[in-house]
């Protein structure tokens, strides 16, 4: 058994991660520069969504396979679908050269608003300010959603602040994953005036 991720990088801005431990085995393809193609099967049928969603609004190709342990509950799912997903960002992105860095989005969906802001800073934080207007939604616990833009932003070397209001958890948790994927998409266009060069003061990021 492989304890831990595998991480390799398909061709410019894509990667693949498998990553197999005692409570779920995953294997994650991603392309940042796709068309918004998704394929996804985690046991989670409203986390599917979630995925193909944001792989749909942020236009990255995506395919997630999770065999997870959700006889005890939805939280390795979750939670290690983000770290592979974090892990295979980072990778895609390499040095980061020419990237915006930077984005701000917000999304409606109904009565619910979420925002983010993102920076694809390689160094990770997390801040969030809302809650959610039930317990679960579809075998998805809500709070999950928080947990996984946190797993999300540790892994992919992001500074990631969210918010959300509502009245409705469905629309909340559906309105964060295409604010995020959103932002990132914006964040992680290449801006041509930069030339290749690095987004940072510093050099690297």
């Amino acid at each position: 058994m492989v304890v831990g991720s595998v991480v390799s990088r398909m061709t410019d801005r894509a990667a693949a991660v498998v990553r197999e431990t005692a409570e779920t085995e995953i294997d994650v393809t991603l392309d940042v520069d796709g068309d918004g193609e998704a394929a996804v099967d985690t046991g989670i049928g409203f986390f599917d969504h979630m995925l193909e969603s944001f792989a749909k609004h942020g236009l990255f190709d995506l395919t997630v396979e999770c065999d997870g342990d959700l006889e005890i509950d939805d939280h390795h799912t979750v939670e290690d679908v983000a770290i592979v997903l974090g892990e295979a960002f980072d990778e895609a992105l390499g040095e980061k050269r020419g990237i915006v860095r930077y984005a701000d989005r917000k999304v409606p969906l109904d009565e619910a608003v979420a925002g983010v802001v993102v920076d694809v800073s390689g160094r990770p934080l997390f801040r969030f300010d809302g809650e959610f207007s039930q317990a679960s939604v579809g075998g998805l616990t809500s709070h999950m959603a928080k947990h996984f833009l946190r797993s999300l932003a540790t892994n992919a070397g992001l500074t990631l602040h969210a918010e959300v209001t509502g009245e409705n958890a469905h629309h909340e948790i559906e309105a964060l994953f295409k604010a995020t994927a959103r932002a990132l998409d914006d964040a992680t266009r290449i801006d041509e005036r930069r030339g290749g060069d690095t987004p940072s003061t510093k050099g690297e990021l």
